[in-house]
């Protein structure tokens, strides 16, 4: 459907049909009718699930998710370890376990995050400029040295520091 401000009815189109046909064009002016609607542009779906589970999620009884924002550094280093494996076995000749893509784990964080009002004091940790910085720093360690110094590097050290970047640039690029 092109212009969502502009739908033709189909029952217009058949008045010359058959009741049957007629029947079936109704049909499909609802299902367009009810697509339109559903899938217009000021439908926030994010929003109706906030509101349909936050009273649950911030009821006394779930004292114990009071901390949830605590878990997310953990928890995503984990992901990003499992994602970061699983997108290498895309090029290996055995693909079982391997990911193209996933955002599930993103998705579900901001949403329990949301669902629990934890947002701030997630903020507060201030994970994520911790985690680019130690990658910075990191990834500084493993730069190229001078030539006069790179001739004392031994050659196994040298491709331990290549690889070490590469993984380096790798966790930067998930991050």
């Amino acid at each position: 459907i092109p212009d969502l401000e502009d739908i033709v009815t189909f029952e217009e189109m058949v008045s010359e049909c058959t009741e049957e046909t007629k029947m079936a064009s109704r049909n499909v002016d609802a299902v367009i009718g009810n697509l339109t609607k559903n899938f217009a542009e000021g439908t926030e779906y994010f929003k109706l699930l906030v509101d349909a589970f936050a009273p649950v999620f911030r009821n006394p009884k779930n004292r114990h998710l009071h901390n949830f924002y605590m878990l997310v550094p953990p928890l995503t280093i984990n992901y990003v370890e499992y994602l970061i494996n699983a997108k290498e076995k895309m090029s290996k000749k055995n693909k079982q376990g391997a990911v193209f893509t996933d955002d599930g784990f993103a998705m579900g964080v901001a949403y329990i995050l949301k669902l629990l009002d934890q947002y701030h004091e997630f903020d507060s940790l201030h994970w994520i400029q911790s985690v680019r910085t130690k990658l910075q720093k990191d990834m500084a360690g493993t730069s190229e040295e001078e030539p006069s110094r790179r001739s004392q590097i031994d050659a196994n050290l040298q491709q331990t520091m290549n690889l070490t970047r590469r993984r380096l640039e790798t966790l930067w690029s998930v991050y």
